[in-house]
């Protein structure tokens, strides 16, 4: 099978495949083992980027944040040469507890810190801020950012959850004081969930040629076509986040997914996936994967080609 065709991720230096392997479910979802398993299918498939954060999973009863990046650290420890062909993503913001959270400049020179010594490496290819944070002027997070990036801590910085008028803001503050300005951003943007990436969010990252990695590109499982009624949300572990798509737009989503991924012998979230990957401004969805399975359907849909008509026919089930 053929390698991915690349895409530049925004103005950064690298060029990524139209995936991104979503870390959340290393040690939460799936042990570490399997974690190593599918972390290797991934890379071994041609594919390099992986996302994460520090605070994940510290929602987990007994978890206190880190565990992802743990996991993904030793993997690098137990393949070095996988190291050298992956691109590590992380973030910081997220509230780890005990006052650690946030984008102030103490607590991200800190945090860096130990989102290295987890991950077992010695710099982040990708830096995210979490989440805005109201109580940081945005000029001492991106000083704090060009820091790392002057040190070699991290090769590339990016945003996550910010809507237009902030992200309008943290760049022009970057013009305005000569501070590195975010490369990246990271919306929440699915089949389903758009008003809040398409319109002015969107042509604004076209614009100024952002980078855009979207999370919950499958609606946290609700376009894998599995969860059809409330009978089905007992089936994994975010069915208590899925009921919310138990709408007639939802249902009406599901029959369209149906009906395009017949006619390309496809699954429903390969067919989900393709088409985030084929809207204006998108670089590349995350995506998580908890078997061998599924990292070979993530693999497919990098790869399936929807047509005009198949694209037209699914945007218009748009809000």
């Amino acid at each position: 099978m053929n390698d991915p065709i690349l895409r530049p991720l925004g103005q950064t230096a690298f060029r990524i495949a139209p995936l991104v392997l979503g870390g959340n479910v290393f040690g939460w979802t799936i042990d570490e083992k399997r974690s190593f398993e599918v972390l290797d299918a991934f890379v071994d498939s041609g594919f390099s980027a992986i996302d994460t954060a520090d605070s994940y999973s510290r929602w987990v009863k007994g978890h206190r944040g880190g565990e992802s990046e743990s996991i993904i650290g030793r993997w690098f420890k137990a393949n070095p040469a996988k190291r050298q062909r992956a691109l590590i993503f992380t973030k910081v913001g997220s509230d780890m507890g005990e006052g650690r959270k946030g984008l102030s400049a103490r607590w991200i020179t800190q945090a860096v810190e130990d989102s290295l010594q987890r991950l077992q490496t010695d710099v982040i290819d990708l830096y995210q801020s979490h989440w805005p944070d109201p109580d940081t002027p945005i000029d001492e997070t991106l000083t704090a950012f060009d820091r790392l990036l002057r040190a070699g801590k991290v090769r590339a910085i990016g945003a996550s959850n910010l809507d237009a008028a902030q992200l309008t803001s943290a760049l022009a503050v970057a013009a305005q004081k000569h501070l590195p300005r975010y490369a990246t951003l990271q919306p929440e943007y699915n089949l389903y969930d758009r008003e809040s990436f398409e319109g002015e969010l969107q042509q604004l990252c076209v614009r100024e040629h952002l980078g855009v990695i979207t999370y919950f590109s499958l609606a946290s499982g609700f376009l894998s076509g599995k969860y059809r009624s409330t009978d089905d949300l007992a089936k994994g572990q975010r069915g208590a986040g899925i009921k919310k798509y138990l709408t007639s737009r939802g249902r009406q989503i599901l029959e369209v997914l149906d009906q395009v991924a017949g006619r390309h012998g496809a699954t429903q979230a390969e067919v989900a996936l393709a088409w985030v990957m084929h809207q204006p401004g998108v670089t590349a969805p995350i995506a998580s994967a908890t078997s061998h399975e599924q990292l070979a359907s993530l693999v497919k849909a990098a790869r399936l080609e929807l047509s005009e008509a198949d694209l037209a026919q699914l945007s218009a089930t748009g809000p």
